[in-house]
């Protein structure tokens, strides 16, 4: 009886060709020939075949026929490559030999090899840490809109959508929108846009036609590439121009926000063409050329959920009619203008007694003041030339422009950002050294929070001027309207609503021209500081976001492979340097005196640091146990030089079941931002750590923090409440002040380090039952010290406007509510945390070929932290669910040329905090779908598809936007040859 051979041993693919005579050598060889499937016999159309070194290559027909020509000589090798299939080598010696292969149909991947985990070619099946790897196929059959939303399927990864075009991943914790300790390459480049601080999704990266794969390492991996991979990163290669050869289209039609809730019914449209080509007769020179461009319409951020409720010191605790709706302190997310820089305390008498109010100005919601279409346009170009047959020399371009809206300190709109790179690189058989700079431009991007600031300065100063309300600010306003409310008998929560209104009164309203032409003014104006001028009325500042920046780095890797005999030896080592432009509002010259840092132009400001590594790996007990033991030490002239090390030992059971354990330490230098901001925010100047940006402002050692200011207020607030004593409303406030000093804290900020992470890794990885099911195990425990995080304090100052000392009278009455403007200097200062924090988790995926091609297959992750005992200086935020699953269905080819796929995802609910927001995001779960179809006469192949096919409106992140159902079609025309 035959044996019926499903897919998952491999169905063989079996090629019977006629060759047609042949001439004199180096003559024109004509051969032909159809390409089955053996045990369906059917033909398979769009086998790439080609000649080994050489141009010449075609690709089958509908029928699985193929006919090529060219001007050979015998002998030469034909290879035959196709996805879901073994590349196949056949030698032809002569016209008369008959040519039959057969190839392997590939439905669970047993001989993947990777290159992240060790920076060396190796089996993923015997990696020494956990990595991931989405290849050719896998994103071919993705149910994703792109290949880069495709990881948020990767078992281990959590996506964070900012925008339709800016999305960044994150592994085990301590998850953040600008991901400063996740790195992203591309072909080697890290696409990090300096000043930003974050890697912009891929924004400059490949398109979706040269995306040749993508290796997903979580957690840790410092010990090899340094600088700031200590959460993981994403190596994304493309498609060498030597190998894969043609022209591509790909055209991309969807659309979202069908429910019509947040915005209209919007179409999304994507095209990206690409072309690669060898050239000459001695083949040494080869091209490639990719374009690009996504238009759309963006998700909305428009939640609204108070995160300063009435029962908080920061509101108006002891009033409890003022809860919900009716909280004049509210602070809602997605709304700005209305956080503590909005702040007025409202004294007025009410009740028999002297009561202060905390009241909020009114804010802009995220949708007056962001810009709902989005582009992203990418072109990339470079130039081959193999100067021997194992020395390639390249130079390639790329240039990325987008706009999105993404979060850092506030959310900032992206407006024409771009960012270009320039890579020239030399590779070899065992080493590569490449160099390249990054140009970074912000564009006419802007900061939403300065922006509504200004945008309410314009309807009168936020603080009242004087204890009894006669000025015109927006505050003095808000208490006359106030007392003219509660002495005609309105109840307290009527009476803030009506005094809100008529302190509004003249403000500038969403959608009319003068709103319009306000924000237009701000946005263009680079300074977010807002003045006074000489008759005393408010001067609106700016929110331009413009930052210019350039990034230079240069490294080379040679594996020594076995030159020595005890160990395969590899050796890295790298610079960086990072220019700054000081534009005098985000980065300045700290050369020049204080008074004069904010103004436009200086000396560009410099970064850097050096680096480089050994790693030395051994295989022993009959190559069953493979070590690895590498050595890494970083230098940034700001700190001290640091060494990170990595052990780690896989060993292999039974030839199948490998099993693996490291340990490696990393550190992280802050980002440019942490280390060099210095941008005043609704009068909250943001700086970084450095020493030298203390200088002369003194907020590390003689400081207040922000928490304790607001709980000693509202100890004071109370007290002068209760004192009905015949005093003055001043001479009560100052005896409450000096008599709840205690509850002042300082803020005694160590100077920056760098944070550091010490991680433990176990796992298992095996592929079992004749190649049917794969599974991949691991376990972590982490350990950071050093947190890098922001802290806001407030250095005290007299009626003169010069610095006092901490915990003197004169510092203590600074620190009330009433002297914030005049006698504070308020700065929110990155740092460290005081406390180590123990992260851990695991994860498990397994994929099961069950009948022919049909598979299921799945992964669960699991993260949680360990609390500590004592609170911290910051919230660190671990943002992290602790239960992620991901489940998935298909078969690329369930009937001839027609393949889908189905992923449902789940996520548990988890607390988000942040310095823009803090709250619990809800659990959700999507569902992705995609049917496939090709159409081997014209070589094209339509995907239609869906990403939360079933529209469940759900958010990743606190004030983070609605994800909603986003449907498409695709068309991809692909007439690339395969050599």
């Amino acid at each position: 009886m035959r044996k019926i051979v499903t897919t998952s041993i491999v169905a063989p693919l079996l090629v019977v060709a006629s060759i047609a005579p042949a001439y004199a050598q180096d003559d024109i060889i004509a051969i032909s020939g159809v390409v089955r499937e053996t045990g369906t016999n059917q033909p398979l159309p769009g086998v790439s075949i080609s000649v080994k070194n050489g141009t010449a290559g075609v690709l089958s027909d509908a029928d699985g026929k193929f006919a090529l020509k060219s001007k050979l000589k015998f002998p030469f090798t034909l290879v035959f490559n196709m996805l879901g299939y073994d590349a196949k080598e056949v030698e032809i010696v002569s016209a008369t030999s008959p040519l039959s292969v057969s190839m392997s149909s590939r439905a669970v991947l047993t001989n993947e090899v990777v290159v992240s985990a060790s920076r060396v070619e190796e089996s993923r099946l015997r990696s020494p840490v956990a990595i991931e790897k989405l290849d050719i196929r896998a994103i071919k059959e993705t149910p994703a809109p792109s290949f880069y939303d495709a990881l948020e399927n990767v078992k281990g990864v959590q996506m964070t959508t900012s925008s339709l075009t800016f999305k960044v991943p994150n592994t085990r914790g301590f998850n953040i929108p600008n991901n400063f300790r996740f790195m992203q390459l591309v072909d080697g480049v890290d696409m990090q846009a300096a000043t930003l601080g974050v890697p912009l999704g891929n924004a400059i990266g490949p398109t979706e036609l040269d995306i040749a794969s993508v290796e997903i390492t979580p957690g840790a991996a410092s010990a090899l590439y340094g600088m700031n991979a200590i959460n993981g990163m994403a190596n994304l290669t493309t498609k060498s121009p030597f190998t894969y050869q043609g022209l591509s289209v790909y055209q991309k039609l969807g659309v979202n926000h069908v429910d019509g809730i947040d915005r209209d019914p919007s179409v999304l449209t994507e095209t990206a063409v690409r072309w690669a080509q060898v050239l000459g007769a001695s083949q040494r020179w080869a091209y490639k050329v990719n374009g690009s461009f996504l238009r759309g319409t963006d998700w909305l951020a428009n939640t609204q959920i108070d995160q300063n409720p009435q029962n908080l010191s920061s509101a108006n605790p002891r009033f409890a009619e003022l809860s919900g709706e009716q909280n004049p302190a509210a602070d809602l997310w997605n709304r700005y203008g209305d956080d503590n820089a909005g702040n007025v305390a409202i004294q007025i008498p009410y009740n028999g007694r002297t009561e202060t109010f905390n009241v909020r100005r009114t804010g802009y919601y995220e949708r007056d003041l962001t810009n709902p279409i989005v582009r992203n346009a990418k072109v990339d170009a470079s130039l081959h030339y193999k100067l021997t047959d194992k020395l390639e020399l390249s130079y390639g371009y790329r240039y990325g422009l987008m706009d999105g809206v993404f979060q850092r300190g506030n959310k900032i709109q992206l407006d024409g950002v771009t960012v270009q790179n320039h890579k020239v690189e030399l590779k070899g058989q065992d080493f590569t050294a490449r160099a390249y700079m990054l140009i970074e431009d912000t564009g006419d991007s802007y900061n939403l929070n300065p922006l509504a600031l200004n945008l309410d300065l314009q309807n009168g100063a936020t603080s009242t001027t004087n204890v009894t309300g006669t000025g015109t600010g927006w505050g003095d306003k808000f208490r006359t309207a106030l007392l003219s409310q509660l002495n005609a008998g309105a109840s307290l929560p009527d009476a803030m609503q009506q005094a809100r209104v008529a302190a509004d009164a003249g403000r500038a309203v969403p959608g009319t021209a003068a709103f319009n032409e306000l924000k237009s003014q701000i946005v263009k104006t680079n300074n977010w500081d807002s003045g006074v001028n000489v008759k005393g009325a408010p001067v609106p500042g700016g929110a331009a976001l413009t930052q210019r920046s350039h990034t230079y780095h240069t490294e080379a890797i040679w594996n020594l492979g076995q030159r020595i005999r005890f160990a395969d030896v590899l050796l890295g080592a790298d610079s960086r340097l990072y220019e700054v432009i000081p534009d005098g509002n985000n980065f300045v010259d700290f050369s020049k005196p204080l008074a004069e840092r904010t103004q436009a132009g200086g000396q560009n400001q410099y970064y850097k640091k050096v680096g480089g590594f050994v790693q030395a790996s051994r295989e022993l007990i009959n190559n069953r146990l493979k070590l690895t033991a590498s050595l890494r030490a970083d230098y940034n002239p700001e700190f001290s030089p640091k060494l990170n090390p990595r052990v780690a030992a896989v060993y292999t059971l039974a030839a199948k079941h490998n099993f693996r354990a490291s340990y490696q330490n990393g550190w992280r230098f802050p980002s440019l931002f942490e280390a060099l901001s210095f941008v005043n925010n609704g009068n909250v100047r943001r700086v970084g750590g450095l020493a030298r940006v203390n200088e002369g402002l003194n907020y590390l050692d003689n400081s207040y923090t922000l928490a304790s200011i607001s709980t000693f207020n509202a100890a004071v607030n109370q007290a002068v409440a209760a004192d009905n004593s015949s005093s003055t409303t001043d001479q009560k406030r100052t005896r409450a002040a000096l008599a709840n000093r205690d509850l002042l804290q300082v803020g005694n900020l160590p100077t920056e380090q760098p944070e550091q992470i010490n991680a433990y890794e176990v796992g298992y990885r095996s592929v079992l039952f004749d190649n049917r099911i794969s599974v991949d195990a691991d376990a972590y425990y982490n350990v950071y010290s050093g947190f890098l995080g922001q802290v806001e304090v407030s250095v005290p100052k007299n009626a003169a406007g010069e610095q006092v000392q901490v915990g003197t009278d004169d510092a203590v009455l600074a620190a009330l509510t009433s002297n914030r403007g005049a006698r504070q200097d308020r700065y929110r200062v990155y740092t460290n945390a005081l406390n180590k924090y123990h992260s851990y988790g695991s994860t498990l995926g397994l994929t099961y070929n069950f009948f022919q091609k049909f598979t299921v297959g799945g992964n669960v992750s699991y993260n949680d932290i360990r609390a500590n005992e004592q609170s911290d200086i910051f919230v660190t935020g671990f943002n992290t669910p602790k239960w992620a699953t991901n489940l998935n269905f298909g078969n690329r080819e369930v009937v001839r040329n027609l393949g889908f796929n189905v992923v449902w995802r789940r996520q548990s609910s988890f607390l988000w905090e942040s310095p823009l927001a803090n709250g619990q995001v809800p659990a959700y779960q999507t569902v992705d779908a995609q049917v496939n179809v090709r159409i081997p006469a014209v070589k094209a192949t339509i995907k239609v598809g869906g990403a939360n096919l079933l529209n469940n409106r759900y958010i990743q992140y606190a004030a983070g936007p609605t994800i909603g159902g986003l449907y498409y079609v695709a068309l991809t025309f692909d007439n690339t040859v395969i050599r």
